[in-house]
């Protein structure tokens, strides 16, 4: 993580927690970072020396009018100071400090299916205590390969329960 973005997404938390609107501004950036990735040419555009930063400014106006407003004046800000291509670090930075704040992590939970509401819940439940917060927000990764079992990561925590790792494991034994 660079610590361009970690500061700048810093202050944008503390300004977000002091109106109270730290979910809205992590929503505009998930959507910033969503446009961003679907169309790269924006960012592009956006770091391209072609344009002055006041057309650029009017680009951002424009396409994110609906935005929160620290939002883009934080976009605006790191056009005027060459930073733009740090968005998508600022927003994940952000998002991390807003689920630490909420009392939640986000972790990824690799398994060979989809898993129901009540899987998760009961996951979460269960390794968000071991890790020591009241929720995690899952996202769920298909992977065949793991043959049976979870495995669930949470930031650098990786809880590995599968089938695979377990034969992986008795093979390690089995040859020494």
């Amino acid at each position: 993580m660079s610590q361009v973005a970690k500061r700048y997404a810093d202050a944008l938390f503390l300004l977000a927690g002091e109106k109270q609107i730290v979910a809205d501004v992590n929503a505009d950036l998930e959507e910033l970072v969503k446009v961003i990735e679907t169309t790269p040419e924006l960012l592009s555009l956006l770091d391209s020396p072609k344009f002055s930063i006041e057309r650029k400014k009017q680009i951002v106006a424009e396409i994110f009018a609906n935005a929160n407003e620290f939002v883009i004046n934080t976009l605006v800000l790191l056009i005027e100071k060459k930073r733009v291509n740090e968005i998508k670090a600022l927003a994940q930075e952000f998002k991390v400090l807003a689920a630490e704040a909420q009392g939640s992590a986000d972790a990824k939970v690799y398994s060979t299916r989809e898993l129901t509401d009540a899987e998760k819940d009961e996951i979460s439940t269960a390794f968000g205590k071991l890790v020591g917060k009241g929720k995690l927000n899952i996202t769920n990764v298909i992977e065949p390969s793991l043959l049976g079992g979870v495995r669930v990561q949470i930031g650098n925590y990786i809880f590995d329960n599968t089938v695979a790792n377990k034969l992986e494991g008795l093979k390690r034994t089995l040859v020494g």
